[in-house]
C-alpha cells in the first residue's frame, strides 16, 4: 500500500515538472484600466518616480521601507532603489524609455528575496472617458522560477498589485 501511494506521488511530481518544464521561460503580467484623466494628467505620475510613493501599492506594503532616488528628478535616467521588509525586497528601477504621455519603460532590477531582472512597460492611450493605461511586466523565468510562479499562482498576485496600482494612478491623477 505504502509503494502505491510513494508511487502515485513520485507520478504527481514527474508530472508537475514535466509541465513546469513546458511553460515559457519568459513571463508577461498585464492590466490595464480606463483612467477618467487626460494622458498628460497621469503621466507625471509614471515618470517621476519621486510620484511612486502615493499610487504604488508596494509603497504601502512597507511604510519603513529606505528608498532613494538617483539622476534626474524624472524621464530616462531617473532611478529609485529601495530597501524594505520581505513583501517588498530590496531593489532598483530605472527608467529606460520616456515617451511624453504615451509611454514609460522601467528596468526593475531586483535583489532581495531573489535576484532577477525585469521590464516594466507604461503605455497611456486615448480612450473614450479617459485614457486606457496598461501595465506589463516582463522577465525571463527559470526553471525554479516558473515552478514558484506556477505554485503560488504570481499571475493572479502581481496582477492584483497592478489593478491596487492603476486605481491608484487614477486617485492621483484627479480622474473624475
Amino acid at each position: 500500500m505504502l509503494s502505491k501511494i510513494l508511487l502515485i506521488i513520485a507520478a504527481a511530481v514527474a508530472a508537475f515538472l514535466g509541465y513546469v518544464a513546458l511553460l515559457p521561460a519568459t513571463g508577461v503580467v498585464s492590466r490595464s484600466a480606463v483612467i477618467a484623466a487626460p494622458a498628460d494628467a497621469i503621466f507625471p505620475h509614471i515618470n517621476s518616480l519621486k510620484q511612486w510613493d502615493a499610487w504604488s501599492p508596494w509603497a504601502k506594503l512597507d511604510p519603513k521601507a529606505k528608498s532613494s532616488l538617483e539622476g534626474p528628478e524624472a524621464g530616462v535616467g531617473s532611478a529609485f532603489r529601495w530597501d524594505g521588509n520581505s513583501e517588498v525586497g530590496t531593489g532598483k528601477m530605472t527608467i529606460l524609455e520616456s515617451e511624453p504621455n504615451s509611454r514609460v519603460k522601467i528596468k526593475l532590477d531586483f535583489e532581495k528575496p531573489f535576484a532577477n531582472t525585469s521590464v516594466a512597460d507604461f503605455t497611456l492611450q486615448p480612450e473614450a472617458g479617459g485614457t486606457r493605461v496598461s501595465w506589463t511586466m516582463t522577465g525571463e523565468r527559470p526553471f525554479l522560477a516558473r515552478a514558484m510562479c506556477t505554485l503560488f499562482r504570481a499571475d493572479a498576485m502581481v496582477g492584483s498589485m497592478f489593478e491596487k496600482g492603476l486605481a491608484n494612478l487614477a486617485v492621483a491623477s484627479g480622474a473624475k
